[in-house]
């Protein structure tokens, strides 16, 4: 409490800046917000893009995206932690690195955004093997979509079947939960899995017939973070996290002429905070 006032979950995002508003940074402040949580933020690259691809991609450099880590950890603090868009072995290490030094327990939801919604790379090849060595084992959730899913566990994913043996394959790697995207897969009902040791739960909303889905997996992430700062169980922040991704994918204001952003300011039902 500060002047009477409730503390609210502050979240400290770690990804790039899409110019265009639609995913990275801008998508995770303008989830963080609509979920009452405070965001703050230490960017790893800046990009160039728009609604139909990235135009181009600066990395900032490691020490400075370390020198904001730290920082932002210090004051104003963070109760979760949301990794996003890194791009590069540099990026990956500087982040290990600043975690590592920081020696604090919080949740840690990472996105392994490795493709943008165009096609484009945005994590490099060789940053895999530092990737999952290095920053896989700070994390509480891992969010991949599909591709990420089939990178991350070297295997093809062409039905729910197989999702379910690719979540069973990432939680190998050391992580203790995992969100699998499903919206790449043909099919009327999209179906996310939840995998922890304890079990899988999926989680199933209709297709949305739109192209303007850019930013989901950055918004899903961030929600789900929101979640955890306010001190919410695992589950519960992800069955908050889908239903708000659904109902923001339904209120996309239809901005571009690709894959436009989803609309942020929207509202949900209070109803998932009793699951």
């Amino acid at each position: 409490m500060d002047g009477g006032r409730p503390r609210i979950g502050r979240v400290l995002v770690i990804a790039g800046s899409d110019s265009g508003g639609g995913a990275g940074i801008q998508a995770d402040i303008k989830t963080l917000t609509a979920l009452g949580a405070y965001a703050a933020t230490a960017i790893t690259a800046l990009t160039i893009q728009d609604t139909e691809r990235v135009h181009e991609i600066f990395p900032l450099p490691p020490a400075f995206l370390i020198r904001q880590i730290a920082v932002a950890l210090a004051d104003p603090g963070a109760d979760a932690i949301k990794i996003g868009m890194l791009g590069g072995v540099a990026a990956v290490a500087a982040v290990a690195d600043a975690l590592a030094a920081a020696r604090q327990e919080l949740p840690v939801v990472i996105d392994p955004v490795m493709l943008a919604k165009g096609g484009e790379a945005l994590l490099a090849a060789d940053g895999m093997a530092l990737f999952k060595r290095r920053l896989l084992p700070f994390a509480t959730l891992l969010t991949p979509n599909i591709p990420e899913a089939e990178a991350l566990a070297g295997m093809r994913i062409r039905d729910r079947a197989a999702m379910h043996d690719a979540a069973a394959a990432l939680l190998t790697l050391g992580v203790p939960a995992v969100l699998l995207k499903g919206g790449h897969l043909p099919g009327e009902t999209v179906t996310d899995l939840l995998a922890t040791l304890d079990g899988v739960e999926g989680f199933e909303a209709p297709r949305h017939p739109t192209r303007h889905t850019h930013g989901t997996g950055c918004t899903l992430a961030s929600a789900v973070a929101a979640g955890l700062a306010a001190g919410w169980t695992l589950r519960a922040a992800v069955a908050r996290a889908h239903a708000y991704v659904q109902a923001a994918i339904a209120a996309a204001p239809g901005i571009g002429r690709g894959h436009g952003p989803l609309g942020h300011a929207v509202t949900v039902e209070r109803r998932w905070i009793e699951v």
